[in-house]
């Protein structure tokens, strides 16, 4: 009779103790979050990150703190979240580069991408607009891709450096559509895209930000985009899958916002939640789109990290065939 009491009031008093000690993601958060772009100030992925910071600290009532580092390809953030705490207040956002494309191009990566990380919100895509010298006398994917057969191995294109997206997006192209062009890699992606506008390389695959003003200008001529939708921006601009018959052909960058893993689920909820109201309200796609990316639907944590794992897949596969592995 004794014990049973004693079982009674001690499991009274853990009961009392529990309903007073709030789940974390109750309290959370309780101080200032900090957000870590892996690219520099000024980037559409900082620009946007900067959008919905705002809007997180306005609901949570804390500060939410931007703090660009970019280096070493996106390592210095990565690093940055790999020593921080697992608990929701630092994250950093990540592009397809370093999630889906570095682990393979890395002799030693110094992370894993899908056993590392949670992500919080897969939340745009950055498609690259297909470009070309306005000299050269083709005005569409078909026109280009018949051109160049005609001429193997005598057009090149340019890219911001070897492993990027924009190199393997043109190497991706080549190997669909069995084209023979060179290679012309550059230190970055603005001297890459002049040097398609002044006639030295043919064409190109070119973040949307940096070559709309000179399609505009007419100096560049753009013949598709490679993501499977169009771009807000440039809406009269076919997807390249579409202009060629391939609805399956997408080559694109994306960002991601994310946690380190063992983050409490529940906090984890907490922020997908809030990300997936602020990025799906209309002012706020419509600002995403004026930059030249797309927004997206924000689909569930799992449903995101399987999208990553595929496309590491994918430009693994072709990072493999390219014979990078473990180039860098």
């Amino acid at each position: 009779m004794r014990r049973t009491l004693r079982r009674t009031v001690l499991t009274a008093a853990l009961l009392a103790l529990a309903a007073h000690v709030p789940a974390q993601a109750d309290t959370f958060p309780n101080k200032a979050i900090t957000i870590i772009p892996v690219l520099a100030a000024g980037t559409g992925l900082d620009v946007t990150v900067r959008l919905y910071a705002e809007q997180l600290s306005q609901t949570f009532g804390k500060p939410v703190i931007v703090e660009n580092k970019p280096g070493s390809a996106g390592l210095v953030g990565v690093a940055a979240l790999k020593a921080a705490p697992a608990d929701g207040y630092t994250m950093i956002v990540a592009t397809s580069a370093i999630m889906a494309i570095r682990p393979t191009l890395l002799k030693h990566p110094p992370y894993d991408p899908l056993k590392d990380f949670i992500p919080i919100a897969l939340y745009v895509k950055s498609p690259f607009i297909l470009v070309v010298n306005p000299a050269l006398p083709v005005h569409s994917v078909p026109d280009l891709i018949a051109y160049v057969k005609e001429r193997p191995g005598q057009l090149s294109y340019s890219s911001s450096g070897v492993g990027g997206a924009p190199h393997l997006s043109a190497e991706y192209m080549k190997q669909r559509f069995g084209i023979d062009l060179a290679h012309v890699p550059y230190r970055n992606s603005p001297q890459s895209i002049a040097d398609v506008a002044a006639g030295h390389v043919a064409m190109a695959f070119a973040e949307a930000g940096a070559s709309l003003p000179l399609i505009h200008d007419g100096r560049l001529r753009a013949l598709a985009v490679t993501s499977s939708t169009r771009l807000p921006t440039v809406p009269d601009l076919p997807p390249f899958g579409e202009a060629v018959g391939a609805t399956d052909f997408e080559a694109v960058s994306w960002h991601v916002l994310l946690a380190p893993a063992g983050t409490p689920p529940d906090v984890v909820a907490k922020l997908h939640g809030e990300m997936k109201r602020i990025m799906e309200e209309p002012g706020m796609r419509k600002k995403v789109a004026d930059i030249g990316l797309i927004p997206l639907d924000i689909a569930s944590v799992d449903d995101a990290s399987r999208y990553i794992a595929a496309e590491g897949r994918k430009w693994g596969e072709l990072v493999r065939k390219l014979g990078l592995e473990g180039s860098q």
